[in-house]
């Protein structure tokens, strides 16, 4: 999206692995911090499970910490200081701020956006495509955050998380979430309607939104089972996983 073509192998690869190894450190550590929440929620989960050890987690946190942040050093200062920036806002939000309802979930929007938002720090451009995609990223993020308050609610009460869903009931929180699902779709026709990207992205992301309408439509029937909403959540990430490969190859060719 900054460079308008396909970036070198070597910022592309460094650039990779801080993503994939900051949002790791973020990710192993949350189930350190949530061990008791996901006895409940997520009983399977290596740690609840017994499959793997306390010891075993905090040690991989430190590991893909390390390797995260020095990516991020040889790819220059800027991009390490908002490496740094990024993973305290994880650890902050694993450690203190998951049940504080709307600003937790923001913090975790915000590590999602900024991804688009390094990338094109990276290339030393942020223009107005990455911006936006980043607004996306973040707009979407931000309400399947405020949705997965609803299907956790049991074992959010364990921790007194002050969710929306916890806070202003489950109708408030669907709806706030669909609207920004709404505000998520306005933005995906932005680039097209300034003449970032043609007819083809059009399509594609037209579908994408119909995708995303359908199937949070099937998401607010009250009828569904707490596992049926789970999987409807993860058809709403795979949704957004193929727009971005399908994106990306349109901007290859």
């Amino acid at each position: 999206m900054a460079l308008g073509r396909v970036p070198e192998a070597t910022p592309a690869v460094l650039g990779f692995i801080v993503g994939f190894f900051i949002s790791g450190s973020a990710m192993v550590s949350n189930d350190y911090f949530d061990l008791e929440v996901d006895k409940i929620n997520q009983p399977s989960r290596p740690l609840p499970s017994g499959r793997a050890t306390v010891r075993e987690v905090v040690l991989l946190t430190i590991i893909l910490s390390f390797i995260g942040l020095l990516a991020a050093a040889f790819i220059g200062l800027p991009e390490l200081i908002l490496a740094m920036i990024t993973w305290t806002v994880g650890m902050l939000y694993n450690w203190k701020y998951k049940s504080t309802g709307l600003p937790g979930n923001m913090m975790v929007a915000f590590s999602v956006s900024i991804t688009f938002i390094f990338g094109g720090l990276a290339a030393e451009n942020l223009n107005g495509m990455v911006l936006t995609f980043g607004a996306l990223a973040f707009i979407f993020d931000l309400s399947e955050e405020i949705v997965n308050g609803v299907l956790d609610a049991e074992g959010d009460a364990k921790r007194s998380s002050r969710s929306i869903a916890r806070v202003y009931g489950r109708n408030t929180a669907i709806v706030l979430s669909g609207a920004l699902f709404a505000l998520f779709i306005a933005i995906t026709i932005v680039p097209y309607l300034i003449g970032w990207l043609g007819p083809v992205y059009l399509g594609m992301v037209s579908c994408v939104d119909i995708a995303v309408m359908g199937l949070f439509a099937q998401l607010i029937k009250k009828k569904n089972t707490l596992e049926e909403e789970r999987k409807i959540v993860r058809l709403l990430y795979l949704t957004m996983l193929l727009f971005i490969i399908a994106f990306l190859i349109i901007a290859a060719v």
